[in-house]
């Protein structure tokens, strides 16, 4: 049973049933889904949610319908870590990762194509689509394999390689575009016109893909304890993740499930594509966009469509972005593979160097309970490692030649 009740805007809050649209009629808008909350209260408790799948579907009361059955890869329900020696080193007094590596393809973009198809097949459509940076590729055309569907990713010609292998190993079509992912977005909202029968998950599909994101909320305060975090760090590319995070926080404390107050979100963000983080540092209400050049292309959105909704919990809840260089993120990757055993792509080192940034400059609080949500398995970024991240030597096949190898490492890491 979802307690989903159809779409409002999020500016005007004009009403809409729960149909395939993504903008208000009257002010232009984005909607997003709504929800009876009144009507949950009571009836959507800690039991009956425990109750449920170990996975994101156990939320499914706060989700859109999904018709008959969601589309369900197995999406959500991932580890939250915690992560005392990346803690220590930082210099944080409880620490804990949102570890979104363990997702069916990799990435917590399974969350959000599991509810944006689910809404699609109960709409009636039957091709799947994106404009993506990598990730909701490989997603979508995942998810669109498993219930037989064809689907149409595009995506910036030069990514990883890794990522378009992904993405092109489940049978779809996938368009490389010469251009930023900017240049991807605005063909595929042309294209929504032209092939009105294809379900865009962040396109026409947007109000709902979005509400996938809140589910980490969910789960990061029941696998607390029930109770929420006083401090988490988000990537930021859209900021959709980011806004959706907080109104998962913002539901769970409505509803009673959870105790106030909501925790103090803190955006990341790479230096090479860091439009929010400068109109924050800036003091500016208008977010200006930026052309992307940085390794983190997960998050390389210049224009990002939730910036304006990101500065306003940054400066309501007393926030703040970090912004990071590739030197720095690739340093974080490493710093969080060698201290907690996770491996993230890009996004996971600008969220830890971002983190640690925000210790530095004395705006996030190390005495308080941090989660940093790491959104994406490092697998998927192989290319920025594979000259770095190599065998420490190369030996002849003796006992005599390891044992002098050995020692040599022995001695180096002594000193």
């Amino acid at each position: 049973m979802s307690f989903a009740t159809g779409l409002i805007c999020r500016e005007c809050g004009t009403t809409y049933p729960a149909e395939a649209r993504y903008s208000c009629d009257f002010c232009f808008g984005p909607l997003e889904v709504a929800y009876d909350l009144v009507a949950a209260r009571g009836v959507l408790t800690r039991a009956s949610i425990e109750a449920g799948p170990l996975s994101m579907w156990r939320y499914g009361a706060l989700l859109p319908d999904p018709g008959e059955a969601p589309v369900d890869l197995g999406a959500g329900w991932t580890p939250l870590r915690r992560a005392d020696r990346l803690a220590e080193e930082l210099g944080l007094a409880e620490l804990w990762l949102k570890d979104d590596t363990r997702n069916p393809t990799g990435s917590f973009k399974d969350r959000v194509v599991s509810v944006a198809l689910s809404s699609a097949r109960r709409l009636g459509f039957s091709t799947a689509a994106c404009a993506s940076t990598g990730n909701l590729a490989t997603s979508v055309a995942a998810h669109a394999a498993a219930i037989g569907w064809p689907s149409v990713t595009i995506i910036p010609s030069d990514l990883e390689k890794s990522k378009i292998a992904m993405a092109a190993i489940f049978g779809g079509t996938v368009l490389g575009v010469e251009g930023n992912y900017d240049d991807v977005n605005r063909l595929c909202v042309e294209l929504v016109a032209e092939h009105e029968d294809w379900a865009f998950a962040n396109v026409n599909l947007r109000p709902y893909y979005a509400e996938g994101s809140k589910t980490l909320a969910f789960e990061i305060a029941e696998q607390l304890g029930w109770r929420a975090p006083d401090q988490v760090v988000v990537p930021i590319a859209s900021g959709s993740q980011f806004t959706k995070v907080a109104k998962g926080f913002s539901q769970f404390l409505e509803l009673g499930l959870i105790e106030g107050p909501a925790p103090v979100l803190f955006g990341a963000q790479a230096t090479g594509c860091s439009p929010v983080a400068t109109a924050f540092a800036e003091g500016a209400d208008v977010v200006t966009p930026q052309r992307p050049h940085t390794i983190a292309r997960s998050l390389a959105i210049g224009n990002p469509a939730d910036g304006p909704y990101v500065l306003d919990e940054l400066r309501a809840r007393g926030g703040d972005c970090g912004s990071v260089s590739d030197e720095e993120t690739l340093e974080c990757i490493g710093l969080l593979a060698r201290t907690e055993g996770v491996f993230a792509e890009t996004a996971g080192g600008v969220t830890i160097a971002s983190l640690r940034q925000m210790i530095r400059r004395g705006t996030l609080d190390p005495s308080k309970s941090t989660v940093a949500i790491i959104s994406g398995h490092g697998l998927k970024t192989l290319d920025v490692i594979v000259d770095t991240a190599t065998v420490s030597a190369t030996i002849a096949p003796t006992l005599s030649a390891a044992e002098a190898a050995l020692a040599e490492f022995t001695l180096a890491g002594a000193s």
